[in-house]
């Protein structure tokens, strides 16, 4: 089965080059500022140290701190692998109107926040529970979601979540892989081929977002 919007109102659809330039940009800073904010822990210390000739604990525990940020930066900017993932997606995939995001809860993790929701369309009943995650590494789940957000790919698959006005960009893939198995077992073999071109074709678990091709 297809997910295609009935919305009846006519809207512009967002720019995907926009939407994509705006979630580099905005990764790009996140991980520019914590980079700077742990190259100057551990600078500010040797400075103090050097300086004051002093050799305080107190003086010293910015180093380590300052480490900790860099290591999780690096962490972090392992996982902007998804916004070239829903790059790849939004190629493959057009985007349609859902009128409404239902946030059902969200796990916080090293490499940002999962969000539990459900994308509803007018007319149909047994949308999936999906997954999603901020592409940019925001935390902050956009609430204007909830008035309707664009959707590129195929549910029982995956996708992408656009927001429109904020230009937030979400990861989508299904939370239970195996229940929405036999949606899968019955797409034609277009949409297989798609949801293959796509990289939406691969099983995802609890602990998706700790494999990078999930």
């Amino acid at each position: 089965m297809v997910y295609e919007s009935r919305t009846p109102e006519l809207r512009d659809a967002p720019d995907v080059a926009q939407v994509l330039k705006a979630n580099r940009l905005a990764l790009a800073r996140l991980m520019t500022v914590r980079l700077l904010i742990g190259v100057g822990l551990v600078a500010v210390s040797v400075i103090l140290q050097r300086v004051t000739g002093a050799d305080s604990f107190f003086l010293a525990l910015p180093i380590p701190v300052g480490v900790g940020v860099l290591i999780m930066t690096v962490w972090r900017a392992a996982y902007g692998i998804r916004v070239f993932q829903c790059e790849k997606v939004l190629r493959h995939y057009p985007l349609e109107f859902r009128p409404r995001v239902l946030m059902k809860r969200a796990k916080w993790t090293e490499y940002g926040d999962v969000h539990q929701i459900r994308v509803t369309t007018r007319g149909q009943h047994g949308a999936p529970l999906m997954l999603a995650v901020n592409a940019a590494g925001r935390r902050r789940w956009p609430v204007e979601a909830e008035e309707g957000a664009w959707l590129a790919g195929d549910l029982p698959f995956g996708g992408v979540l656009v927001v429109p006005g904020s230009n937030a960009m979400l990861f989508l893939k299904p939370a239970d892989w195996d229940k929405t198995a036999r949606k899968r077992a019955e797409a034609d073999a277009q949409r297989i081929a798609r949801a293959h071109q796509a990289g939406l074709h691969r099983m995802t678990n609890r602990s998706w977002m700790m494999r990078r091709g999930a």
